[in-house]
């Protein structure tokens, strides 16, 4: 069976995670799997830039690297990049008939979608120097966590996904860095109970935990300034890219500005047409960071919404730069009924319809996840 039509059986979200499924079956083929040296991301806001930023200055500066990232938005090849592009449909097929040869049916069968495309993943990137893998929703028990690491990256650590992962930063956090297993790099926290945290679980375990301005120097903020130019970041994105040279500090790689050149990721505040961006992020913190680096303009939104996203403060937040809202329709169980959404923006005094076109003469903003994008470029690209 084809990689496309196998992953077709396999749905993509659960009610109910069985956290013991991807660590069994893991010791049982990983000595079949590839060693590499695996740099892991987890957090709740940055891990797909910081990953791409890293990724794409390990490859410039001479390694093989593989970057796993996820959800995709358009194509599934967007979540394995290997060498500066997506991975070939080819290579993907091969590495899909490579896995089936090494698992039992029984676990192939049992795998999640995430699971299964994180064993892929690796099964690709067999070649590489490294690997920067991104955690999926979580930490200790995400299926990117089963991996022997030489570093964690530890980006912003916010509310989101709490069915899974808990209802306090407390809790959020200590799932999160729960997955460090030696040495990791702590990004600047919005939470003081993060560093709290950290710090006592480094003293417990004997971990090894940087805060990022601690592997950072003049030298590095200088060309930080120059590369943030050159790529055109928003404030949020600069402090990912931060991250991610600390991590090559840290791993003792030089790096020149140029070796940035290629390091943006699509769909963080991804400017497509004059008065159009799109971006992917789904939670408070995102929605924050959006509002610090768009707050001189006034946006048309279009905007959808996950049932268990707070999307009620997440609207609240972007109401300083909404001229209106207009809700995009995406066909997903977990999406939350219209008519809630519309009550929800009438309580909040913002005016919505629903999306038909894009008019010239507004700026839009495309914000609310990863299925929203999606559904608004396939019919922007028609």
């Amino acid at each position: 069976m084809i990689l496309k039509e196998y992953l077709s059986k396999k749905p993509l979200f659960y009610e109910k995670i069985d956290y013991t499924r991807m660590p069994r079956i893991y010791d049982k083929i990983k000595l079949y799997l590839p060693v590499v040296k695996i740099i892991h991301i987890v957090g709740t806001n940055g891990k797909g830039t910081t990953g791409r930023f890293l990724a794409s200055a390990l490859h410039s500066t001479g390694f093989s690297t593989g970057h796993y990232t996820s959800p995709h938005i358009l194509e599934f090849n967007e979540r394995i990049w290997l060498n500066g592009e997506n991975a070939d449909y080819a290579l993907l097929e091969n590495s899909h008939v490579e896995l089936q040869k090494i698992l039992e049916v029984s676990d192939s069968d049992a795998l999640s979608y995430f699971e299964y495309t994180t064993l892929l993943a690796m099964i690709a990137f067999k070649e590489c120097d490294y690997v920067v893998l991104e955690a999926g929703l979580g930490g200790e028990f995400d299926a990117t966590a089963v991996f022997p690491k030489c570093l964690s990256i530890v980006t912003p650590i916010a509310y989101d996904h709490e069915a899974f992962l808990g209802s306090s930063i407390e809790a959020i956090a200590t799932t999160k860095l729960n997955a460090i297993q030696n040495n990791a790099i702590l990004g600047i926290q919005k939470y003081d109970e993060v560093y709290d945290i950290a710090r006592k679980m480094g003293k417990e375990k004997s971990l090894n935990i940087y805060m990022v301005n601690e592997l950072i120097n003049d030298i590095d903020k200088a060309k930080v300034d120059i590369i943030s130019k050159n790529l055109s970041l928003a404030p949020y994105l600069i402090q990912n890219l931060f991250l991610s040279i600390s991590a090559l500090n840290f791993l003792k790689i030089k790096y020149e500005i140029a070796d940035f050149d290629n390091a943006r990721l699509f769909g963080r505040l991804t400017k497509i047409a004059d008065n159009i961006i799109v971006d992917v992020g789904h939670n408070t913190l995102a929605a924050s960071s959006i509002v610090d680096s768009l707050s001189e303009d006034k946006y048309i939104i279009i905007y959808n919404s996950y049932k268990d996203k707070n999307y009620k403060e997440i609207l609240e937040i972007l109401k300083p730069i909404i001229l209106h809202v207009e809700i995009i329709e995406i066909d997903d169980e977990r999406v939350e009924l219209i008519e809630q959404l519309q009550s929800t923006l009438i309580d909040l005094g913002i005016k919505n319809n629903i999306f038909t076109e894009i008019k010239p003469e507004y700026k839009y903003l495309v914000f609310g996840s990863f299925s929203v994008v999606e559904a608004f470029l396939r019919e922007y690209n028609e």
